[in-house]
């Protein structure tokens, strides 16, 4: 099964989401909020994808948070239910400027 953003975006409500154990302490820790990971998904695209993750195809999107800034969330979906696996702000150390694109691990 492959994840569709618009798939994602319909079933991006909060009745729909669940938060990993793993996740929610993330989220904590660098002050997102559900409210920015529901916008980074209706504002986003998928810029990987994982289709054999499991138990759900998975993928990660880029969008953005509440306050305007590039956010990068994973997200894993049976089509019912998104389970929010990570979110964080990418970091140009990371990802090159168009933060889409993974920096080759240069040594």
């Amino acid at each position: 099964m492959e994840l569709n953003i618009n798939d994602l975006r319909t079933l991006c409500k909060l009745e729909n989401i669940e938060i990993t154990l793993h996740a929610a302490k993330r989220l904590e820790q660098r002050g997102i909020t559900t409210s920015d990971i529901l916008s980074c998904i209706s504002t986003g695209k998928i810029i990987e994808e994982y289709p054999n993750d499991y138990p759900f195809p998975s993928c990660l999107i880029l969008g953005l948070s509440i306050n305007k800034q590039y956010l990068h969330v994973v997200v894993g979906s049976n089509l019912e239910t998104l389970w929010i696996i990570t979110a964080y702000y990418p970091d140009v150390q990371q990802w090159e400027y168009d933060l889409q694109t993974r920096k080759e691990n240069r040594k």
